[in-house]
């Protein structure tokens, strides 16, 4: 979305804020030279979890054209808030920029972020040129960094010609597609704060959802057991906080799901996405 206003100055980062995967970044410095993207994400949330393949690739493609890419994690879950959890989740999700442990929400408060995942694209000279909230809008915010990258007449004598913008890495993800929202996201525990576990003489958890596909928020460790439509499926090894798959289907559609966490294990979220028709 293109912002309300020409002169939305870029916030900087808080000076204390630690970083993983490189230093601490002047980003109005950083931003006065080269366009800027910053992404807000919890990478135990699912909507997070959906955008990065599409950060990952912007990373790779525009980097040299000048594209200076930074992500903050901002925590949904008490369980996603150590500096370690979030050591542990960028290595094992291969994110290759720095990416700031912003657990008390000072840069979350001062970009105004409504939400999980939160993306900005500031211009060379600092002012705000695109943001949004949420999934979607993929294509319409790499052609909005191809527009920066065009304004800046060194860069494009530098390459051939800027790519085709990404295909879709999912169907639903494809412009005017049709999908079906999914179920509500469920927190065991009464809320997003409030983990749910397993004691003794537990059943475990059975839900119905109507989705493209289920998902859980677990740490602690130990396995999931999980059956879909009451067939089994192979058990889930949770080693740490994560977002963890428990099923992708084609379309959208009707199903029912068993979970069941061994002693250890910690269920916060169990959230669902979108599917086609």
């Amino acid at each position: 979305m293109r912002p309300p206003a020409a002169d939305i100055a870029v916030p900087p980062f808080p000076p204390d804020l630690a970083w993983i995967g490189g230093r601490a970044p002047r980003i109005e410095r950083v931003a006065a030279l080269a366009p800027v993207l910053v992404h807000f994400f919890d990478f135990a949330q699912l909507n997070s979890a959906r955008t990065l393949p599409y950060l990952r690739h912007w990373h790779e493609r525009y980097r040299d054209a000048g594209l200076v890419l930074l992500g903050v994690h901002s925590p949904r879950f008490p369980c996603t808030a150590s500096p370690d959890a979030v050591a542990t989740a960028v290595a094992e999700l291969g994110i290759p920029y720095p990416v700031g442990v912003d657990s008390g929400f000072r840069a979350w408060r001062a970009y105004g972020c409504e939400g999980w995942p939160s993306l900005f694209l500031w211009g060379r000279g600092g002012a705000l040129r695109w943001f949004h909230f949420g999934e979607g809008e993929y294509a319409a915010t790499e052609e909005a960094i191809q527009g920066l990258i065009a304004e800046s007449r060194e860069v494009v004598e530098s390459i051939s010609e800027l790519p085709e913008p990404l295909a879709p890495v999912r169907a639903t993800d494809a412009p005017g597609a049709l999908v079906i929202p999914p179920s509500e996201e469920l927190f065991p525990g009464g809320s997003a704060s409030e983990p749910w576990e397993a004691t003794a003489g537990d059943r475990g958890l059975e839900v119905g959802y109507a989705a493209g596909g289920a998902y859980v928020t677990a740490d602690g460790e130990g396995t999931l057991e999980v059956a879909i439509d009451g067939r089994a499926r192979e058990p889930i090894a949770v080693r740490s906080p994560g977002l963890y798959e428990l099923a992708l289907h084609e379309r959208h559609g009707e199903h029912g799901l068993v979970l069941d966490p061994s002693p250890g294990v910690r269920v916060w979220s169990i959230s669902f996405a979108a599917g086609v028709p």
